[in-house]
């Protein structure tokens, strides 16, 4: 991510694809957060992900308070 634009369409991205409560996205960071009761299957959103132009780096999960939350790491 390069811009506000490309987080505009990692978040859109997200969530079309899958139920998430929150997603935000940083381009200064590179990475996507998103906050999800499950976590969603991770070669789907490698191929979600992809299919924007963007590369799915890694991804982490660790738990939050009642809910799941995890981290995703992409560049360009």
């Amino acid at each position: 991510m390069a811009c506000g634009m490309c987080e505009a369409h990692m978040n859109d991205c997200i969530r079309a694809n899958f139920a998430v409560k929150k997603v935000a996205s940083s381009f200064k960071k590179g990475e996507t957060v998103i906050l999800a009761e499950q976590v969603p299957d991770e070669e789907a959103l490698r191929k979600a992900i992809t299919a924007t132009g963007y590369a799915l780096v890694s991804v982490t999960t660790e738990e939050a308070e009642e809910r799941h939350g995890f981290h995703l790491f992409g560049k360009k």
